[in-house]
């Protein structure tokens, strides 16, 4: 019996000195062509960081949501540091929101909500909702405008949204990331079947987001973030593969969300972990050709 105690006694040690060193050693500073520039920060009011979405209306503002089981809200961050500008609520019920995209819309700039997930494949129809993008002092949005969408070919499960023009966009969670378009107008309460278009070719997308110019999409896994020329990708089939950025070692709980914009920079949010359940929040420069 002595042996044993001693021979386990050995075994949590072991494994203490390599956890901690695993601590220690500490993220990367680099990712391919990016640089970190802001070392994540925590959210502690969104435990569940799902997507992430540039403001159009609000300068320096990027809106971020948790994922299902929570209230529908917006929150609002500091695009520099990730620091919680505010919360506006949604008044609306989702049962899996997954992703958040903005975009334009007949009233000027909107944000699109995704409630998209369905890990079971049980959802004959999934739902997106319209708002005119908030201000971030603002309590509540107005009515959103709800379209209840269907697949051309079968349920999917999907936690990517992106919007480009008047169309939306949907990438699916599985092993080839399938690409679906809108193929109607988008009036509120209409019934949307998406079209299947192409495939990225990649595994377990988790969010995707179009830059505000529009002219790059980016797509991400819970290693690598990928830049695609929208040209390309509108051209539908095999995506021709675009900028693969690994960001593997910058050692996110489970890293979720997406966005980037024009100069570069690249936007990432992660649910929480077991030791510390806020979100993090991570911005790096990159350098793009």
């Amino acid at each position: 019996m002595r042996r044993i105690s001693i021979w386990l006694a050995t075994v949590l040690a072991l494994g203490m000195i390599v956890v901690g060193g695993l601590l220690m050693q500490g993220p990367d500073d680099a990712a391919g062509p990016c640089v970190v520039v802001q070392r994540p920060a925590m959210l502690p009011e969104i435990p569940e960081a799902s997507g992430l979405a540039i403001s159009r209306r609000n300068p320096g503002i990027i809106w971020s949501h948790n994922d299902s089981g929570h209230a529908t809200e917006l929150f609002a961050l500091d695009a520099a540091t990730g620091a919680l500008r505010g919360r506006v609520r949604v008044p609306v019920r989702t049962r899996d929101w997954e992703a958040i995209a903005a975009g334009r819309c007949p009233a000027g700039n909107c944000l699109y909500i995704a409630d998209i997930g369905d890990n079971g494949l049980a959802r004959r129809r999934v739902e997106i909702y319209r708002v005119p993008e908030p201000a971030p002092g603002d309590a509540e949005t107005s009515k959103p405008d709800a379209f209840s969408v269907a697949y051309a070919d079968g349920r999917h499960n999907a936690e990517a949204l992106f919007v480009i023009g008047d169309d939306l966009f949907v990438v699916t969670r599985d092993r080839t990331g399938g690409l679906y378009r809108s193929n109607a107008p988008l009036r509120s309460g209409a019934e949307l079947t998406l079209q299947r278009i192409g495939q990225f070719l990649l595994e377990a997308v988790t969010d995707a987001a179009a830059s505000p110019d529009e002219a790059s999409i980016v797509v991400r896994t819970s290693d690598s973030a990928i830049v695609y020329r929208t040209a390309d990708v509108l051209r539908g089939g095999t995506v021709p593969y675009g900028l693969r950025i690994p960001i593997g070692r910058l050692r996110e709980p489970q890293g979720e969300g997406v966005a980037l914009d024009e100069k570069g920079t690249l936007y990432l949010a992660s649910e929480g972990s077991l030791w510390n359940s806020a979100g993090r929040f991570m911005r790096l420069q990159c350098t793009l050709p």
